[in-house]
């Protein structure tokens, strides 16, 4: 399976990366192709809302690290979205990647399924109830199925992160991918 891990946080060593990291080697050791796009440190412009695409069969009016990124997506049969929670949702870095899906809804909707892993300061059990709805809504308008959710609450730096069982769980996802 190809498998697309786009990460949104700006911390090369922190929460996120590491639940990244586990599920990446899950999904190797699995036999799976997986391409990694850290959304933080790529050149992704956010969405005019230009339409521009619209009439130029998917290509963005931005000539940015997106336009190498999108066949990924179009290619990818699961994509991994890998999150710090950020006021209740994704992380600007991620969001604007997820934007800039508009010029690409017609050739990614439909036969994807898709992952959410996040990782919260807080430990409430309604920390991640924003976010799994956006995540929710994103996957009912593209078609996509979902595979699985990770939402580590509780988990502020990564230190609190490897105490817990969070990092073996997503190696776990990623192995038991199919």
């Amino acid at each position: 399976m190809k498998v697309t891990v786009i990460t949104g946080s700006p911390h090369k060593k922190g929460t996120t990366a590491l639940l990244a990291d586990k599920m990446i080697e899950g999904a190797q050791e699995a036999g799976h192709e997986v391409f990694r796009f850290d959304a933080a440190f790529e050149n992704v412009k956010p969405c005019l809302a230009c339409e521009y695409c619209s009439s130029h069969d998917g290509e963005c009016v931005h000539k940015d690290s997106m336009s190498d990124f999108s066949h990924q997506l179009v290619e990818a049969e699961l994509i991994v979205f890998v999150t710090p929670l950020y006021y209740f949702g994704m992380s600007a870095q991620i969001k604007a990647v997820i934007d800039r899906f508009h010029a690409s809804n017609a050739k990614i909707a439909g036969s994807k399924k898709a992952m959410l892993l996040a990782a919260s300061y807080g430990p409430d059990d309604w920390t991640m109830t924003a976010l799994e709805k956006m995540y929710e809504s994103m996957l009912r308008f593209l078609n996509w199925e979902d595979a699985g959710k990770l939402l580590a609450t509780g988990c502020p730096v990564r230190e609190v992160l490897e105490q817990t069982d969070f990092p073996q769980k997503a190696y776990e996802m990623g192995k038991a991918l199919k």
